[in-house]
């Protein structure tokens, strides 16, 4: 996402570049670029006008200091008014019901019910929510069986009735069901049409006011582009949303939707999709979001993603192994695991400052850990955990049980056994430098 906008923005500020100063001449054909690249990625023209206006007036008004160049100037201005055109903070959702009630709208296809799945996960993990979901698409029986499988996958419970064709009270029953049962969270998944028509918005209209929600959420497929912006639109002015969630960022897409959603409707986007697996959703941060479309990556959410898969006692236990040098494949597995669970590759080294436009042209494969995995499932207990052991016939054994080549085998041991005087000689320095500073205590 936001790759084409972020190489097109690069060159616009380039034109800045050998400038000593900032005029209204090299602003005005900065900006000329800039409004162009916005257009080409799908922003609403309007929305592309007065974010050029905006950047034009404060970048003119602007003296430009000794140590600061008027590109890196005009950089900082564009950053802080692509925060403020997505948002400025990041939106919280409020629940504060008993249980507490999340409605979901959007037409089909949006990837509505998938999102629903996802939400549950995360409040469940994240928020320690006792969620249920709600099937109440009484259209699609194959939208509710989606749901169950949603729900087995993250394990929360689904409420449906078969055989009903009352979503309104579909939804009403499954309140009552989670104040019986002591689910304080209900998510209520609704039936969605591929263009907005006036059956779905009575219906979903009907919904809200019998359950008044604590947040409806609007999911929307952000490779519709300037469509997703219009719907937007006619849904908010029937439901009157809380918040704008964008699926499918991992997509095709120039990303003009999420630059302009904001501002014409007025609401806030709260959470993105990123890819398929369930675990792929986040929350919304506009400044974030404004690095990355910078190409300033995004060190804080990759942080923050490391830190869910983070176990304060295995990293203890690991640092102690390391310290003995007894780091081994079992500990490597575990590791590489850690690692996928994270996320998509590519995107993770996206985040990383500078390594975004560098690997934009490179394909990551997810499987990338997929040979290193075949060998070390080929090797025994022992092998594993006693690497040096692995002389040639060992190591063409696990080769031909891998289906891999020896070359690939080797490779992989020298790798390893460089990894682990690496992180052995950074544990070491690390220690040495707390013992210092006990000494000066």
């Amino acid at each position: 996402m936001f790759d084409n906008l972020s190489e097109r923005l690069e060159r616009s500020f380039k034109i800045l570049k050998g400038e000593g100063k900032i005029t209204e001449i090299n602003v005005a054909e900065t900006l000329k670029d800039v409004r162009r690249a916005l257009l080409d990625a799908d922003v609403n023209y309007k929305v592309a006008k007065n974010f050029t206006d905006t950047v034009k007036e404060k970048a003119l008004g602007q003296n430009v200091l000794t140590a600061v160049k008027p590109s890196q100037l005009m950089v900082k201005i564009v950053h802080d008014e692509l925060t403020t055109l997505m948002g400025g903070d990041t939106a919280e959702i409020e629940l504060k019901g008993r249980p507490a009630v999340i409605l979901m709208s959007g037409l089909q296809g949006s990837g509505k019910t998938t999102f629903s799945g996802k939400l549950a996960r995360m409040m469940k993990s994240k928020k320690n929510r006792k969620p249920l979901l709600v099937a109440c698409d009484v259209y699609r029986p194959a939208a509710i069986e989606q749901l169950k499988v949603l729900g087995q996958q993250v394990e929360v419970p689904v409420y449906s009735e078969l055989g009903s064709k009352d979503p309104v009270q579909i939804a009403l029953n499954a309140i009552q069901e989670a104040k019986a049962k002591g689910y304080d969270l209900v998510i209520v998944d609704t039936a969605g049409r591929l263009a907005v028509d006036e059956q779905m918005m009575n219906e979903i209209e009907a919904i809200k006011k019998a359950i008044n929600p604590d947040a409806t959420l609007f999911v929307v497929d952000a490779m519709t582009g300037q469509d997703a912006v219009n719907t937007a639109r006619e849904f908010n002015e029937r439901l009157d949303f809380t918040g704008v969630v964008l699926t499918k960022l991992d997509g095709d897409t120039r990303g003009g939707a999420a630059l302009s959603i904001r501002t014409v409707v007025n609401k806030p986007i709260m959470f993105v999709g990123t890819g398929e697996k369930l675990d792929a959703v986040d929350q919304f941060h506009p400044a974030r979001m404004a690095d990355r479309i910078l190409g300033m990556g995004d060190i804080v959410s990759l942080v923050e993603r490391a830190q869910e898969q983070y176990d304060e006692e295995e990293a203890k236990r690991l640092q102690k192994k390391i310290q003995k040098n007894q780091f081994d494949f079992n500990d490597f597995l575990t590791q590489i695991h850690q690692i996928k669970k994270m996320g998509n590759l590519k995107e993770l080294a996206s985040m990383i400052p500078g390594v975004g436009k560098a690997i934009k042209d490179i394909d990551i494969d997810d499987n990338a850990f997929k040979s290193i995995e075949a060998i070390i499932y080929s090797m025994t207990p022992e092998e594993r955990t006693h690497p040096e052991i692995l002389n040639g016939t060992r190591r063409t054994r696990i080769a031909k049980g891998s289906g891999t080549s020896i070359q690939e085998v080797n490779r992989l041991l020298k790798q390893f056994d460089q990894t682990r005087k690496m992180m052995k000689m950074v544990t070491g320095s690390k220690m040495a430098g707390m013992m210092q500073k006990m000494k000066k205590k």
